[in-house]
């Protein structure tokens, strides 16, 4: 705790992140799961790879002792079946079946004295689902 009187310094956040990519629906399926402290990425378990990854050195140490316990790997690597695909249906019509429609804008930008000539026109398309 901080001394009498004094505030604490900063703000720090201990988040646990869990993600299910799906290619092609579920024929290809991809669980990351990622341990953040302070914005920093500490260790990462990618079921492509298989085991756990470190990123600074306490990740290190905790990604070498989450990698040498069986159990708890096989629980890792086994959750590409009984979290992403045991909750596809569930997720589908939120991620990989949304769609949002481009907004779409032209305007004309005027020529300026550092670029002269004529005027340009800018095309912006924003806010569309999914980038591709």
């Amino acid at each position: 705790p901080p001394a009498a009187g004094a505030e604490l310094s900063g703000v720090f956040q201990r988040m646990g992140r869990y993600e299910c990519h799906f290619i092609n629906g579920t024929e290809k399926v991809r669980f990351v799961e990622r341990y953040i402290y302070n914005r920093q990425m500490l260790a990462m378990f990618d079921s492509d790879v298989g085991h756990f990854v470190g990123f600074t050195p306490y990740g290190e140490r905790i990604a070498k002792n989450w990698n040498s316990n069986p159990e708890w790997m096989e629980h890792k690597r086994t959750a590409v079946d009984t979290y992403c695909r045991y909750n596809y249906d569930i997720v589908a019509p939120f991620s990989v079946e949304r769609r949002v429609p481009p907004s779409v804008s032209i305007s004309l930008v005027p020529p300026s004295s550092s670029q002269p000539g004529p005027g340009r026109l800018l095309c912006s398309v924003v806010d569309f689902y999914p980038a591709a």
